[in-house]
């Protein structure tokens, strides 16, 4: 489980410019707890691929963060690691994964992870890096691409797929390639564990107040510039509109026109 964030700018500026102060301030209390490393990937110039910095040192830790926050760019990703039980904490967990020009970061959690693994092609196995869920989610969309999608189609088409087989799981992902961010907004039935919950409270008063609303909600927000941002809950704040639910919204980098999809009508032409 995790943090995020995103924009996607008409002008050049950055994720710290773009958060503001109090912005910047809930993204390091959330790392009290989403403390399991960070990553960033943005987009300097439409057309341009993204380049990512990954961490596994806390947010709240790591000097490298407010640098990352600062660097100048068009479109970025943040991404704040709360690590699933069991996975390990390193450089090769780390989000955004990045591959073939493509950026991808997930928030939540696929289980059991050998069903997500046998819905690889043998060489997208033998190519992880790590060992989490996420990889092999990012793994599934690159195959897509690799056939002929487009990124939007592609990480639409995985989102449908893996719904059906996991109902429950939190699909949430913000995906960057040189003309589009993707967002997958796919956790309508998920929910912490009981498990999570413990993890929590230690420092439940040390967050952001909007962290608990819902935890896997992401929300939208336009600037008047037009600057379009998505963040999770403690990340959005007042004014910030919620996504539609089970939905993959595209928004082009040059001039933030956005394409929504309902998984469910995914379904209904498939059936």
């Amino acid at each position: 489980m995790c943090r995020l964030f995103a924009f996607v700018s008409p002008i050049t500026a950055s994720a710290r410019t773009e958060l503001g102060a109090d912005g910047v301030e809930s993204l390091l209390a959330l790392a009290r707890l989403h403390g399991d490393g960070w990553g960033r990937a943005s987009v300097r110039e439409p057309g341009a691929a993204p380049i990512v910095t990954r961490s596994a040192v806390s947010a709240a830790e790591d000097p490298g963060f407010d640098a990352a926050l600062a660097t100048p760019c068009r479109a970025a990703v943040v991404h704040l690691r709360w690590a699933t039980a069991g996975l390990p904490v390193n450089l090769r967990n780390a989000h955004p994964f990045e591959a073939d020009g493509v950026a991808f970061a997930h928030n939540g959690s696929i289980k059991p992870r050998d069903t997500l693994q046998a819905q690889l092609r043998p060489e997208s196995v033998e190519a992880l890096q790590g060992t989490t869920d996420s990889e092999m989610y990012f793994a599934l969309i690159r195959e897509r691409l690799a056939a002929g999608d487009a990124l939007p189609e592609a990480a639409a088409h995985v989102a449908h797929s893996l719904r059906e087989l996991f109902p429950l799981a939190s699909l949430n992902a913000l995906i960057l390639d040189a003309e589009h961010l993707v967002v997958v907004h796919a956790s309508a039935t998920s929910a912490l564990t009981e498990h999570d919950l413990a993890r929590l409270a230690p420092v439940a008063e040390l967050l952001p107040d909007e962290h608990n609303e819902d935890y896997f909600a992401l929300r939208m927000r336009e600037s008047a510039d037009g600057t379009v941002m998505v963040g999770s809950t403690g990340v959005a704040g007042v004014g910030w509109e919620p996504l539609p639910a089970e939905s993959v919204t595209a928004i082009r980098l040059h001039d933030r026109q956005r394409t929504t999809v309902a998984l469910g009508s995914l379904a209904a032409a498939h059936s």
